[in-house]
C-alpha cells in the first residue's frame, strides 16, 4: 500500500445508497456486504445493489464474520448465517429475545449473548451456555484456543466453554464492547463512562485508559498487534502495546485531528500501519502512523451529516467499505502502484 503524492483519494471512492442505516460492513471473500438496520443485507456490485433479507421480522443489532458467512443477530431473536450466494441458515432462535452481541471465528465457531446468558457453538452445532451477571453487548474470541472474553457489568469473564467455570476480571462499572489483542496477552473493554479499561491476562493487572470526551465504540488492532486505534475523540487515539505493560506509562498517539468533530469508526489496514477513520459528519480519512500523512477518502457532508457507522477492509487491503447511519455508503479502491 502506498499513499503517493495525491492529497485526496475521493476520485477512487464510489458512493452508493445502501437503502437503510448501516450496522456493520464486511467482505465475504471478495464480496462486500453491509448489514442494515431494517434486517436486510446489501451487496454492492458496480452500479447495482443486491439485497438479501436476513431478518424478515426484525432489525439487525449485531454482526460478525466467520470468513465466508456474515453472522447477524436481531431483535427477532434469531442468529442467522448468510453467504454471498444468497444462502441463509438460522443458527439459533431465541424466541424473540434480543441478540445483543455476536462473535465468530474463521473455522465456524460462533458465540452470541441473549439476556443474561452467553452461548458458544462449535462448527458441529454443539451449544454451551454460560450464565452472566448482567446482559452483555461485547464478546470476543481469543486468537488461539476455544476461549471467549465477555464484557458485562463490573468486569469481564474469560471462558473456556469446554472447561467449566470462567475466570472473572473485575473493574467496577458498565463494560460494553470487548476486544482481545492479537497475541492474546491483553483484554480491553469500552465503558459506559468515557474511557477504556484493560487487563493483562497473565496476572489480571488493570489498565485504565481515560481522557475521552465521548464514548468509545470502535476499536481496531494493527496487523502487528502493537497499536490499538480507538474512536471517541476529535482524533483517532492510538494506544501503544509494544511493552509487557501495554500502554501503561506510555502516551497515546493521535492522528486525523479535527477540532470539535468526533471520530465514530476506525479500521486498521490489514498489512500496513495505516488506519481508516470515519467521523460524525460523514468524512472518511486515511492516516499513516509512520509519518502522520493523511489522505481524504470522503468529504464531510454539507447538509444533514452522514455519521459513519461502519468501516471494513478486504483481506488484501485494496478496498475499504464504508457505511453510515443514514444509508450513505461507498467503496474505496486504492490505486495500484
Amino acid at each position: 500500500m502506498t499513499f503517493g503524492a495525491a492529497p485526496s483519494l475521493t476520485s477512487a471512492f464510489t458512493p452508493f445508497d445502501a437503502g437503510a442505516e448501516v450496522v456493520a460492513a464486511a467482505f465475504l471473500g471478495e464480496t462486500p456486504v453491509l448489514a442494515l438496520a431494517d434486517g436486510r443485507l446489501a451487496f454492492p456490485n458496480g452500479d447495482e445493489i443486491r439485497h438479501l433479507v436476513a431478518h424478515a421480522d426484525g432489525a439487525i443489532l449485531a454482526a460478525a464474520i466467520d470468513g465466508r458467512r456474515l453472522i447477524t443477530g436481531g431483535d427477532d431473536g434469531l442468529v442467522v448465517a448468510s453467504d454471498s450466494a444468497g444462502g441463509r441458515e438460522i443458527i439459533a432462535d431465541e424466541k424473540g429475545k434480543w441478540i445483543d452481541a455476536v462473535a465468530a471465528r474463521f473455522e465456524g465457531t460462533l458465540a452470541w449473548s441473549v439476556g443474561r446468558e452467553l452461548r458458544a457453538r462449535t462448527p458441529k452445532g454443539e451449544v454451551k451456555t454460560l450464565p452472566l451477571p448482567s446482559s452483555s453487548r461485547g464478546i470476543a474470541f481469543f486468537p488461539k484456543g476455544y476461549r471467549l472474553a465477555i464484557a458485562h457489568y463490573n468486569g469481564v469473564s474469560l471462558w473456556f466453554p469446554n472447561a467449566g467455570a470462567p475466570e472473572f476480571l473485575e473493574w467496577k462499572g458498565s463494560h460494553i464492547d470487548a476486544t482481545v489483542s492479537p497475541d492474546g496477552k491483553f483484554v480491553l473493554t469500552t465503558m459506559q463512562e468515557n474511557m477504556l479499561h484493560g487487563w493483562r491476562v497473565s496476572d489480571g493487572k488493570n489498565m485504565r485508559m481515560a481522557g475521552y470526551p465521548a464514548k468509545t465504540r470502535s476499536l481496531s488492532w494493527s496487523h502487528d498487534g502493537k497499536w490499538l486505534a480507538t474512536s471517541g475523540a476529535d482524533a483517532c487515539v492510538v494506544w501503544p502495546f509494544q511493552s509487557k505493560d501495554g500502554p501503561m506509562g506510555e502516551p497515546p498517539r493521535e492522528c486525523g485531528v479535527r477540532p470539535e468533530v468526533k471520530v465514530t469508526r476506525v479500521a486498521f489496514h490489514p498489512s500496513a500501519l495505516a488506519v481508516a477513520i470515519g467521523y460524525e459528519d460523514g468524512m472518511v480519512m486515511l492516516c499513516r502512523l509512520t509519518d502522520a500523512s493523511e489522505l481524504l477518502v470522503r468529504a464531510p457532508d454539507r447538509g444533514e451529516p452522514a455519521r459513519i457507522s461502519a468501516l471494513s477492509w478486504d483481506a488484501k487491503g485494496t478496498r475499504l467499505l464504508v457505511g453510515a447511519e443514514n444509508g450513505v455508503a461507498g467503496v474505496l479502491t486504492l490505486p495500484k502502484k
